[in-house]
């Protein structure tokens, strides 16, 4: 895959416009306050079939200890998915090295922006593969710091077959990165953050990979490495070893050499959002963007769902599949109509963003299936950030504890409820810990699917 400058803009978020859209406004006065020079800029590197906004909350924490929006970058991989065997090439899937070079890019476009000799990379999951990768071969002169949270190091199972794909901890990737009597790089800092037992790709039984019953030889330590410093968080699960308040402060901590001032997130004066429309071509999930996409944003109320006025925004997406800005209040929940060409119009319901974000990207939900025939609305509530864990986490959909949510290991990050015709209008509560979403059910007859989505 040629990574080009064109790529970068639209997959990425525009680099090289990065300050401008990141200059810093008026920020709530109780913010800390931290010179640039401090830290190094922060490159922050998705996991696999994810995307840039996985780490909104983390960017927001980091803003709220006084680190300049303009010195941090959330990377959108074009084809976050990985090959099943990373030589073979696959359509919307990228290798290993198609990783390398378009995270060695964007290493390389955060040093222009900002001055800087070096950057510290931050990844959840396979972005810490890609993060190993450029800093072994390649760019470990431009990576002072290296954050791995929840990677499978060592591999999701090690196995003699299927060696070539790119989670087999046998298979040549990561034995090469893995071999000698050091595992991490000299000449950068590396931190390991991992989860004490639950995370789901670092168990004993094959069960979370098709394989139940078969021995994986991983276990709960698989994502430490010789060489590095290395964290047990406690009981959270996979995506948590990245976005919990928990990592937050273990990633700032190590990056910046002292604790942050603080873990919430201070709300902004004036909010402002924006972010690309992207696609499933061919089914497979891709942060390619998607043009002629409308975004619709309302207020609603927060105890009913029910729309205040007319849209507040209002775009189309072009070529690049940006959408945006749109000017909120910190305390307004939020409601994104999402039409793109081709797939089932999706309402977004959202919490109020206390922060400004240019990385609220939109995705199209799932296409109705044969599951939802005779439903006459489907909604979902889904969690980006982490899994739902029973019964560690309280989880309510309608005021019900969801039926295809497994307890044990967190292991779901979608729950689906299915309604009668006569259900299409009113208010469905999602309820997860202290995060409450109300949206509305929409008739599945006009092809709409409702979505609580989860900041927290």
């Amino acid at each position: 895959m040629g990574l080009t400058r064109r790529t970068i803009l639209q997959g990425a978020g525009a680099l090289s416009l990065m300050a401008g859209r990141f200059a810093a406004p008026a920020m709530a006065q109780t913010a800390a306050t931290a010179a640039a020079g401090e830290m190094p800029p922060i490159l922050f590197v998705h996991g696999n079939g994810d995307q840039a906004p996985l780490w909104m909350t983390t960017i927001w924490r980091m803003e709220s200890n006084g680190v300049p929006r303009e010195r941090m970058f959330a990377i959108n991989f074009t084809d976050p998915l990985a090959r099943t065997d990373d030589k073979v090439e696959q359509a919307g899937r990228s290798s290993t090295e198609d990783q390398r070079r378009e995270l060695a890019e964007a290493i390389k476009q955060l040093k222009q922006t900002t001055g800087a000799a070096r950057v510290a990379l931050v990844g959840n999951s396979r972005g810490g593969n890609a993060i190993r990768n450029v800093v072994k071969n390649g760019n470990g002169g431009d990576v002072s710091h290296a954050v791995l949270c929840g990677t499978p190091n060592h591999g999701v199972y090690a196995w003699d077959d299927g060696l070539g794909n790119e989670f087999n901890g046998r298979g040549p990737f990561l034995h090469g990165l893995n071999e000698g009597d050091s595992e991490v790089t000299a000449g950068t800092a590396f931190l390991t953050l991992r989860s004490d037992g639950i995370d789901k790709f670092a168990q004993g039984d094959g069960r979370f990979v098709g394989k139940p019953g078969t021995p994986t030889n991983i276990t709960a330590e698989g994502p430490a490495l010789k060489g590095a410093t290395n964290l047990v968080l406690g009981a959270i699960d996979h995506r948590e070893t990245a976005f919990h308040p928990r990592a937050f402060r273990e990633i700032y901590k190590f990056i910046a050499g002292r604790e942050p001032a603080r873990i919430e997130i201070v709300p902004e004066a004036e909010v402002r959002l924006s972010g690309i429309v992207t696609g499933t071509p061919g089914g497979v999930q891709t942060n390619r963007p998607v043009s002629g996409a409308s975004v619709d944003i309302y207020r609603v109320a927060a105890e009913t769902g029910e729309r205040i006025g007319g849209p507040v925004h209002s775009s189309q997406t072009s070529a690049d599949g940006r959408w945006g800005p749109a000017q909120v209040d910190a305390s307004w929940p939020l409601e994104f109509v999402l039409t793109s060409p081709g797939a089932v119009t999706t309402h977004i319901y959202r919490s109020p963003f206390p922060r400004s974000s240019d990385i609220v990207h939109l995705r199209a939900a799932r296409p109705l299936g044969q599951a939802d025939a005779g439903a006459g609305a489907v909604v979902l509530m889904s969690r980006p950030r982490g899994y739902f864990g029973l019964p560690r986490d309280v989880v309510l959909l309608d005021g019900k504890e969801p039926t295809d949510v497994k307890s044990g290991v967190p292991t779901d990050s979608v729950t689906t409820l299915r309604l009668a015709a006569a259900d299409a209008g009113r208010p469905v509560i999602a309820l997860f810990n202290q995060e409450r979403i109300v949206m509305r059910a929409w008739p599945a007859a006009e092809n709409r699917i409702a979505v609580a989505e989860l900041t927290y």
